[in-house]
């Protein structure tokens, strides 16, 4: 099963809009989640993002923040990031995973973060998801190509070792 992960601040706002609006274009077939770089663990999702999000037919109300870790790091097929600095944290903190680690911009073959509408009123929410829902439109194929090649590879790698232990006799 492929895995993204979105990533923003504070995991409230613009990471779990992005995770339940991908989540809505590859079904139950993906692993869609978010986490925040800065997050506040167990804050619900902004008062905002969840009206914005139901208006589009999407429920955060079970959303709660948390901070990415390692762990979720080494395990999602794919890291997608809000801010170019964001990805470049995660890439300095975990370099053997880099090469997972992009942004929602660049999947669309563009630079640049993606506003934080934190502090902001119902249009500035609007005007993020909207955001959010064209470069997720733009960079579907890219995300799964960039996904479901990290499946195949970690499918490889599994093989590679049972292939070895039988070798070795393990």
């Amino acid at each position: 099963m492929p895995s993204v992960l979105f990533v923003c601040t504070g995991n409230i706002c613009r990471s779990p809009m992005a995770a339940a609006m991908f989540k809505q274009m590859v079904g139950d077939d993906w692993r869609v989640e978010s986490a925040g770089t800065r997050a506040m663990d167990g804050m619900e999702a902004s008062e905002e993002a969840q009206q914005e999000m139901a208006s589009r037919g999407l429920n955060l109300s079970k959303h709660r923040a948390r901070t990415v870790t390692g762990e979720m790091i080494h395990t999602f097929d794919l890291i997608l990031t809000m801010e170019e600095g964001q990805k470049e944290a995660l890439r300095a903190e975990f370099p053997l995973e880099a090469g997972k680690i992009y942004t929602l911009m660049g999947m669309s073959g563009l630079i640049g973060d993606v506003e934080d509408p934190i502090g902001g009123g119902k249009e500035d929410y609007h005007r993020t998801a909207d955001e959010i829902a064209g470069l997720l439109q733009a960079g579907k194929g890219q995300i799964i190509k960039l996904a479901t090649t990290q499946v195949r590879r970690r499918e490889a790698d599994i093989l590679r070792k049972r292939v070895f232990r039988q070798r070795e006799g393990f």
